[in-house]
Formats: C-alpha cells, sequence, structure tokens
C-alpha cells in the first residue's frame, strides 16, 4: 500500500461511516463534495463550452460537436510527429487530449495539460492517465528542458495580451527543443499565407482595422473583438495579433522561428485542408537543430498517412494559390 492510500483509506472510510450512521453527517459531506467540485472547475470551459455530440445548434468554440475529427486532432498530431524532431511531446492547452491520443497511437510519449477540470474529466480514452490540470500562468507540473516538442494549437489566443509574455516564458522553461502553435493571427506572413480580421474584429469595425495597414501589429483592442451572441468575445479569443507581434512575443522569450521548415509546411496543411483556419507558427530553441523538412522515413510517413486516411486529399485550390503565392513557387 503506497503512503497516500495509507492516508486516504482511512479517511474515506471515515466518511463513509459517519455519512452512513448520521444524517446530519451524510448531508454535511454531500455538500462539502459539491462545493469541492465545484472550487475544481473554471467558469468558462465547462461543459457548455464543449457541448455535446449530436447537439442541433454550434457550440462556442464553433464546431456542431466537439469531437478528435471536428478538432483536426489527427492532423495536429501528424504535423507534430511528422516534422518535429523528438519523442516526448507536450500538447498545452490538450482539452479532452485528442491530440495526446493520437500522438501515443503514433508511438510517441505524449502527454498534456488544460485548465479545464470538466475536459480533463471527460478525457478521451487514449488520453487518460496522460493528461492532466497545468496553467501557463503558474508553474506547470514539470521539470525545466523536459520537453522535446511542445504543440499549443489555437490556445495562446485564450490568454489577455498582458498574460502572453509570463505565458511563453513558462512554455520556453519546458522547452528544450520545438515548438509548433497555431494562432488566429492577421497581416502578413512571411513563411505562408498571411491572416485576416474576419471573423476576429467586430464587423463594423473591420474598415477601420483594414485601413490601417501592414504597419498595424496589434493587438485588437478589447472592445472591437468579435463577439458571440451573448456578447462575450468569440470562442473566448482575447488575443488577435499579427505574425509580427506574435513573433516578437515569441522570441522575446527565447525562441527562434523556424522559417524554412514552416514553408516545407504549409503546403502540407493546405492538402490536409487546413489553410483556411490555422495560422501556423514553428519556433525551436537556441541550439536546437534547424530543421528543414522530415523527421520521420519516408515509408513511416507513407504507413501513417494511409491509416489516417491522408494520402487521397488534395488540397482546395484557393488554398493552394494562396500557398504558391505566399511560397512565390
Amino acid at each position: 500500500m503506497s503512503g497516500r492510500d495509507r492516508f486516504v483509506d482511512p479517511v474515506r472510510r471515515a466518511l463513509h461511516d459517519g455519512a452512513a450512521r448520521w444524517p446530519w453527517f451524510r448531508r454535511a459531506v454531500e455538500t462539502g463534495a459539491r462545493e469541492l467540485e465545484r472550487a475544481l472547475h473554471d467558469d468558462v470551459y465547462t461543459d457548455g463550452y464543449y457541448g455535446e455530440t449530436g447537439r442541433a445548434a454550434p457550440l462556442e468554440i464553433g464546431t456542431i460537436d466537439y469531437t478528435r475529427t471536428s478538432t483536426h486532432a489527427e492532423e495536429g498530431a501528424y504535423l507534430v510527429w511528422r516534422f518535429l524532431p523528438g519523442d516526448y511531446t507536450l500538447d498545452i492547452g490538450c482539452a479532452f487530449g485528442f491530440v495526446v491520443e493520437v500522438e501515443r497511437e503514433l508511438g510517441l510519449t505524449a502527454l498534456g495539460v488544460d485548465v479545464s477540470q470538466y475536459a480533463l474529466d471527460h478525457a478521451a480514452l487514449g488520453a487518460r492517465g496522460h493528461v492532466r490540470y497545468g496553467n501557463l500562468l503558474h508553474r506547470l507540473p514539470f521539470r525545466t528542458e523536459e520537453f522535446d516538442c511542445i504543440s499549443l494549437f489555437e490556445t495562446l489566443e485564450h490568454l489577455p495580451p498582458e498574460s502572453v509574455p509570463p505565458a511563453l516564458k513558462e512554455v520556453r522553461r519546458v522547452s528544450r527543443g520545438y515548438v509548433l502553435a497555431t494562432i488566429p493571427s492577421f497581416g502578413p506572413n512571411g513563411n505562408g499565407p498571411g491572416g485576416w480580421f474576419d471573423l476576429k474584429v467586430r464587423p463594423e469595425r473591420l474598415d477601420y482595422y483594414r485601413g490601417l495597414g501592414d504597419a498595424y501589429d496589434g493587438p485588437v483592442a478589447y472592445d472591437d473583438l468579435y463577439r458571440d451572441e451573448r456578447g462575450a468575445p468569440i470562442e473566448g479569443h482575447l488575443t488577435i495579433a499579427s505574425f509580427a507581434w506574435w513573433t516578437r512575443q515569441f522570441e522575446a522569450a527565447g525562441f527562434l522561428r523556424c522559417d524554412a521548415l514552416e514553408r516545407h509546411i504549409h503546403p502540407h496543411l493546405a492538402r490536409l485542408g487546413l489553410t483556411k483556419y490555422w495560422n501556423l507558427y514553428v519556433f525551436r530553441v537556441p541550439g536546437a537543430p534547424d530543421p528543414v523538412g522530415d523527421a520521420r522515413a519516408a515509408v513511416a510517413i507513407a504507413e501513417v498517412e494511409q491509416r489516417f486516411g491522408f494520402a487521397g486529399r488534395s488540397a482546395d485550390p484557393e488554398d493552394l494559390a494562396r500557398v504558391e503565392e505566399a511560397l512565390g513557387t
């Protein structure tokens, strides 16, 4: 019996016996359990945010359901596996852990963290035991420079602008290799298609922001952020800024942007149908080799593409044209 069990088991038995013997004690235990459960949950990322599979109306995250397929977890995990060197990975903002589940299917030693206790309590089967609570604004439960690869899929925009620098410092602390992030962005992008203000800025303010030109970096003022039907920032997005702004934040935290690798990935992102949805960034820590191509063997890539049905996909002509124009190909 572990030291934890030697402490927990007697307490559990005492609570059970007291609740069985005295009605007033049972009510106290029930009330305490409810309040403790509430204390673990935040006010935003609960069942109302993620919703239930099969519901008719879109969720707050913009999809009809929140599943491995709708969140593009297979595509995201594939990008990490194929292009980033290393096998020990962390997915920050993992939600139900779909990316963790897929990465483990691909043979990676993958972990995940999230601030939503609701999501962690409903983790995907293949992620259970491998996801835990973690908050970028506090110390993550990991050692310094522990991970080869870190992913942040649609995560950092949920922080207010003033919280981005300390959050990225914590990402840097646990990184010893590479970071792959997707962040809603606007403006020019030197390594691929640029971003836009649509669905990020309130419609009545679009002309104003478009008129600011490429020199404007943001972040967009809070009052001008696109809103949902309740008047809250859409999908909980609090920081909408340019590619240049985000790049500076990562560089200030001690990262270097992997320009060549991003340019290599973008045609594949288009083939997977994600050019319209994901604004891509790849960074490395100083001293880590600057990758320029695939990190896995061609035969392994072909097998995974067949397994997930990626081999037969082709890019939307509009997406492909945007990528080719951006890359000058």
